[in-house]
């Protein structure tokens, strides 16, 4: 699957493409936000949310970049990268081969590119009655398990990255609560895409 470099208008590749943040003292995710009449959230916290995601997977110094945009611009990469001309909640871009032995060591080097759409993110906790952040660290975790190779293509699947969504969102609310906690023990899995 080609990876979209350009979803920010060049910025993916001077970020994550060449490698440039490897070798900063602490900066895994990149939080970019376009997206000036959608709800406000904090790009701190989101990726203060991130990075704690990452801890509980074990992969704290791996790279990752998160894109918070609007229905219109979701809907264009959702047509572009996956034939869909509708608006989506949140899309992930890989930059590793889930089959790649290097997904089990990821020492560092660029996970990939998740985008949340904002708008839709709104719609779908005022339609459950919950917080935006909320749903925000939801999509996250759900994005962030689908560039390590999880899917939802059978019940079982969706059952186990589920779980471990649970996890990655209580983690990020743990960390919210005291910045001591400890990571839980979570591990990605190592999953073959069809």
């Amino acid at each position: 699957m080609d990876v979209p470099h350009s979803i920010w208008m060049g910025r993916t590749k001077a970020c994550i493409g060449t490698g440039s943040l490897k070798h900063s003292a602490h900066m895994p995710a990149l939080v970019t936000r376009q997206a000036p009449a959608s709800p406000a959230i904090s790009s701190r916290l989101i990726k203060k949310i991130a990075e704690r995601m990452l801890k509980t997977l074990h992969i704290e110094s791996s790279e990752l970049s998160i894109l918070l945009t609007d229905d219109d611009t979701i809907q264009a990469l959702n047509r572009e990268h996956r034939s869909k001309d509708s608006p989506t909640d949140v899309l992930s871009f890989p930059l590793m081969d889930p089959d790649d032995d290097q997904l089990n060591t990821l020492d560092g080097g660029p996970l990939g590119d998740v985008v949340i759409s904002l708008d839709r993110a709104l719609l779908q906790a005022d339609a459950r009655g919950a917080a935006l952040l909320e749903e925000i660290r939801a999509l996250l975790a759900h994005g962030i398990l689908h560039l390590l190779g999880y899917d939802h293509e059978t019940d079982a699947e969706e059952a186990e990255m589920n779980q471990l969504a649970d996890k990655l969102v209580n983690a990020s609310r743990r960390e919210a609560l005291s910045s001591r906690s400890e990571p839980s023990r979570a591990k990605p899995k190592r999953k073959k895409r069809r």
